[in-house]
Parts: C-alpha cells; sequence; structure tokens
C-alpha cells in the first residue's frame, strides 16, 4: 500500500510542473510526461522476459532502482515554471466546486472512460498472450517467456501514442484527439479475440495498434483539466481527476479476470470497449460546450 500511494504521489506533481512550464505546447509536454511512465511501465516485463522466471527478485531490484533514479533526477528541476499557477494549500470544501464545473466534469467522464480500459489492459495483457499462445501452440514450453516480450512491446509503444497524442492535440483540438483514440482503441479491444489463438505475425500488429492508441490520448484529459479548471485549483482539480481514475481502475483490474473466468480470455478483453464508448460520448459533448474554447488555444 506504501508503493502504491507513492506512485500516486508522483503523477499529479509531475503533471503540474509539466504544465508549469509550457502553455502553448502544454498537451505535447504532458504528452512527454506520460510517455516516459508508459516506457517505465513496460520495462519491467523487458527485464521478466530477460530472466529466469526464478528470478523475480531481480525485476523488483531494477524497477526500484530506476525509481530512485527517477526521483533524483527530478531534484534538478529549478522550480515550478514560469506558467505555474499558484498553489493554495489543499482543500476537499474545493472538490464541489471542480466537480460542479460542467465541462471540466466532462473532461473527467472522458477520463474515466479511458481509465476503464488503460491499466486493466496493461495489467493482464500478458495473460491474455499467454491464453492466446497456449491455445495456438499446445503448450509449447518454447513460447514461455514470449507473453513478457509481447507485453514489453504492447506497453511500451504506448509512448509513440503519448508523444503523437499530444503533438497533434495541441494542432487538432484535445477533444477530437481524445475521440479518435478511444474510438480506436475501443475497437481494438472487441476486436482481439476474433485473432485470438493466432500466429503472433496476425495478433501482434492489432495489438500494438491498441498499445499504442489506448494511452494516447491519456495525457490530454490532463491538459484539458489544467485549462479548464480554475487557475488556483490546478493542482487540486489533476489530484482529483487522478483518484477517481485510479479507484475506477482498481474495480476493472478485478473485473477482468471474473470477467474470463466466465467466458474465456479470448472474449474477455471485449468488456473493456465500454470505457472508450462513455468517454467518446462525454468528449464529444465537451467539444460543443463554450468552455471548450480554452482548449488548445482555441482548437477545442
Amino acid at each position: 500500500m506504501l508503493t502504491g500511494a507513492a506512485l500516486a504521489g508522483v503523477y499529479p506533481p509531475g503533471m503540474k510542473i509539466a504544465a508549469g512550464w509550457f502553455r502553448a505546447e502544454r498537451g505535447l509536454a504532458i504528452g512527454t510526461l506520460v510517455g516516459a511512465l508508459t516506457l517505465g511501465s513496460a520495462l519491467p516485463h523487458l527485464v521478466r522476459w530477460a530472466v529466469p522466471a526464478a528470478q523475480w527478485r531481480t525485476v523488483l531490484a531494477l524497477a526500484a532502482a530506476a525509481a530512485l533514479a527517477g526521483g533524483l533526477l527530478v531534484l534538478l528541476v529549478p522550480h515550478d515554471g514560469p506558467f505555474a499557477a499558484p498553489a493554495p494549500p489543499f482543500s476537499w470544501r474545493a472538490a464541489p466546486r471542480i466537480l460542479g464545473d460542467r465541462a471540466v466534469s466532462l473532461a473527467n467522464l472522458g477520463y474515466l472512460g479511458h481509465m476503464w480500459e488503460l491499466y486493466a489492459m496493461w495489467t493482464w495483457m500478458a495473460a491474455f498472450v499467454a491464453a492466446s499462445e497456449l491455445a495456438r501452440s499446445g503448450g509449447d514450453p518454447g513460447t514461455a517467456r514470449t507473453p513478457a516480450l509481447v507485453t514489453f512491446a504492447v506497453v511500451g509503444s504506448g509512448a509513440l501514442g503519448c508523444w503523437l497524442g499530444g503533438k497533434y492535440a495541441d494542432r487538432w483540438g484535445r477533444t477530437l484527439v481524445t475521440s479518435v483514440a478511444m474510438a480506436l482503441s475501443g475497437a481494438c479491444a472487441l476486436s482481439v479475440g476474433a485473432l485470438f489463438g493466432r500466429s503472433l505475425a496476425v495478433l501482434g500488429p492489432v495489438l500494438l495498434v491498441w498499445g499504442i492508441t489506448v494511452v494516447a490520448d491519456s495525457a490530454q484529459f490532463s491538459a484539458a483539466v489544467s485549462e479548464l479548471a480554475p487557475g488556483d485549483l490546478v493542482g487540486t482539480a489533476l489530484t482529483l481527476q487522478t483518484c477517481l481514475g485510479f479507484l475506477l481502475t482498481c474495480f476493472t483490474i478485478y473485473l477482468l479476470p471474473w470477467a474470463a473466468d466466465r467466458i474465456g480470455w479470448r472474449w474477455s478483453m471485449s468488456v473493456l470497449a465500454l470505457g472508450p464508448a462513455g468517454g467518446v460520448a462525454a468528449m464529444l459533448a465537451l467539444r460543443w460546450r463554450p468552455e471548450a474554447v480554452a482548449l488548445a488555444g482555441g482548437r477545442r
């Protein structure tokens, strides 16, 4: 629990620092930050592929060393940036004001749709690939490490998605890019079951597209809230958004294996498409609200 709490304490302050250094290209800046988070989340799977299963402590030790190095690197950041908003003390009394803002609430609903899918997909991708390979090969021991390598590639590909999402959201608008990303990732969630048990030459490309699109929109919800929320409550609004998202993802992480026990791993991932469907509806609703002119320099 302490590890989880510490991880949660990294993300919102990191986004606020990034937002304080950029105004015109804030989506790209936060997208780069989330891309780094995504690549870091993928690396333990690469280590797991490289070492024997019995040496699982090596995976934890290297992940811990990387976290320590990241913590030291943050000390090199001189201050919160020239565009940082004032940071009043956190107060739960600010929550109703944030949640009562219609535009911010729609951005949060889009984020919740995204989070319904993201971490459950990341968490259970190795199990899905392992079940698919078992169905294809009948238990060939030569494929035992394959799920870890595939999961590294799928999760790690999201770093490219974050960069692309940030770059084009600043140009084309946050609501458009997030809606397209969620539509594509939801389509992947629905379609991977049809390719279950097929060669990775067939299944792999769809998984990579899913890995790119499932997180391409992630930073844009945070950027949107940083632009829509009252200036003196940006940090609190980002923290509240993150708390709601991670609370929801705890549920879907447990939901997916429950669904797999009943309908099998083949079609279990289709459950995740519900989130993007709701998220697209929320972001399109936000697109047509007058407050959306504050997004991405007026590009909505």
